[in-house]
């Protein structure tokens, strides 16, 4: 069975950091993307940011430079460094996995960051 178990979220005043994790099991965690989207409220679910198995790395244009996505292999963790935060970042955050040659597609249940003052 696979779960992917998202933590780390919660409240932070505008410029704060966080660091969300997401553990996984059940998978050959080394060969899958693993990602990152946030779901604003009332919006789409949107991509924040991906670490390929081979290394690539790709952004959303709203969080370079402040947010870092790295992954622990050897503890089937995946994580997301964000700093300077800002309101418009509050959304739920949820973890994926995905290794398209076998059509595989996971998701974490989500973790809550809002970003207030």
């Amino acid at each position: 069975q696979v779960q992917l178990v998202e933590s780390g979220g919660g409240l932070v005043q505008p410029g704060g950091s966080l660091r969300l994790s997401c553990a996984a099991s059940g998978i050959v965690f080394s060969i899958y993307t693993l990602g990152w989207y946030g779901q604003a409220p009332g919006k789409q679910r949107e991509l924040v940011a991906t670490r390929g198995s081979g290394g690539t790395i790709n952004y959303a244009d709203s969080v370079k430079g402040r947010f870092t996505i790295s992954r622990d292999n050897a503890k089937n963790t995946v994580y997301l460094q964000m700093n300077s935060l800002k309101p418009e970042d509050t959304a739920v955050y949820y973890c994926n996995a995905r290794y398209t040659f076998l059509g595989a597609d996971y998701w974490g249940q989500g973790t809550q960051v809002t970003v207030s003052s």
